[in-house]
């Protein structure tokens, strides 16, 4: 068997015996796990990213990554950095910062007065947060500019310049460079009047032609009007990058039952990184990524090829998901007589039950103004959801998990 045959095939025992080796101590990978780790993974694919054409890598990082993951990709060419200004500790990793032109590093910038439903964009506010964090964070400046949330609609996206006044400014000033945008979905939200979807919004940005790239909720399933959106991006020269792509994948890994019967040869994590990144039209792709491990069984399969034991545990992935785990598309939103923020709620169900933010998830959910109990299981929103997902079931289930 060549080295690179045996590497590929025992990636997920290593990520396995690391797992069990790493996280019941949780103390920092030693030399020769890093190095094994690194050695399974190999280097990253790379691909040119919108109108500028700079090639990044495939998996894209974040600040929030376990140390060890970011340490572990960068020697595996991870050179794209989400949420840059949220290191561990506030210490941006040594390595980036002596090769800082070789990585791509973003800052993600909020509406102010407010959270992403109720605050306004304001150009003094976003510069002077730049400008500051440009500074205090020691990267001297930013690759990427993301305005967090995105636009309400294609009304704001038209008429509301202030975010990009205040890129052009920071730009001038050499310090950022790009402008992007993660844009949520806010058709049938009560809090946001007239709001549209994501691929609605983003159809306008792309055709705007100012912004360079776009993050946008994206996961396996039929979403036949974001795959509409790659299309577009890609005859424009726009550039895709998925976040809150691990749809009901955390779940399903701990789901005894289903795992016995899950295919050979790969995990959910590692065909999820399959898929992504070689079978659909994105340009990149976010992951979470907890630990050492979880880097390992996950961005081992970034770049590579469908085999068959992958499309299968996909098609798995995929009933499950519809089951389990809400798309958050929002077309189910605006049906319920008591207007409960449905996606919001499951979007932070997502946090608790497969990324492991139970405090995050708990306190995003003590914020609601109106939270899962007031469901009336009435049943309105049910003929609306594309997937079929047992709705009040869910919000129950949430409430239960969410408001201890």
């Amino acid at each position: 068997m060549q080295r690179r045959e045996f590497i590929q095939r025992s990636s997920a025992a290593l990520a396995a015996g690391m797992s069990a080796g790493m996280n019941a101590c949780a103390k920092p990978a030693t030399v020769q796990e890093m190095d094994q780790a690194v050695s399974a993974v190999g280097q990253l694919p790379r691909r040119k990213l919108g109108y500028s054409k700079r090639e990044v890598s495939v998996m894209v990082g974040a600040g929030d990554w376990a140390p060890d993951a970011v340490e572990a990709g960068i020697r595996c060419g991870v050179n794209f950095w989400h949420k840059a200004t949220e290191w561990p500790g506030g210490t941006v990793p040594n390595t980036i910062l002596k090769n800082r032109e070789a990585h791509y590093c973003t800052i993600c910038v909020d509406r102010v007065g407010g959270n992403h439903e109720r605050g306004r964009i304001d150009t003094e506010e976003h510069y002077r947060l730049v400008k500051e964090s440009a500074k205090s964070s020691g990267l001297g400046y930013f690759d990427d500019m993301q305005f967090h949330f995105g636009y309400h609609n294609v009304a704001e996206v038209k008429q509301n310049r202030g975010f990009i006044r205040a890129f052009d400014r920071l730009k001038k000033e050499g310090l950022v460079r790009h402008l992007c945008l993660s844009q949520h979905s806010y058709n049938g939200n009560f809090r946001v009047p007239g709001g549209q979807s994501a691929a609605e919004v983003l159809t306008a940005v792309i055709e705007d032609g100012l912004y360079e790239h776009a993050q946008f909720a994206y996961s396996y399933g039929d979403e036949p009007a974001m795959d509409r959106l790659l299309a577009l991006a890609r005859q424009k020269g726009f550039g895709t990058v998925a976040m809150k792509t691990a749809r009901g994948v955390g779940r399903l890994a701990q789901n005894q039952a289903i795992m016995k019967k899950f295919p050979a040869g790969t995990t959910p994590y590692h065909a999820l990184a399959r898929w992504l990144t070689t079978s659909s039209q994105l340009d990149a792709a976010v992951v979470r990524i907890n630990s050492l491990s979880e880097f390992v069984d996950t961005v081992s399969g970034a770049g590579k090829s469908m085999r068959a034991r992958d499309r299968r545990a996909i098609e798995m992935m995929v009933a499950h998901a519809d089951q389990e785990a809400c798309r958050l598309c929002n077309e189910c939103m605006e049906f319920c007589p008591r207007r409960v923020p449905i996606a919001d709620i499951l979007r932070f169900e997502r946090y608790a039950v497969d990324y492991g933010d139970h405090g995050v998830a708990r306190r995003l959910y003590a914020r609601l103004d109106r939270r899962a109990d007031s469901c009336a299981a009435c049943g309105t929103c049910l003929p609306h959801c594309p997937q079929g997902l047992g709705i009040p079931r869910k919000l129950a289930e949430t409430h239960k998990l969410l408001s201890v």
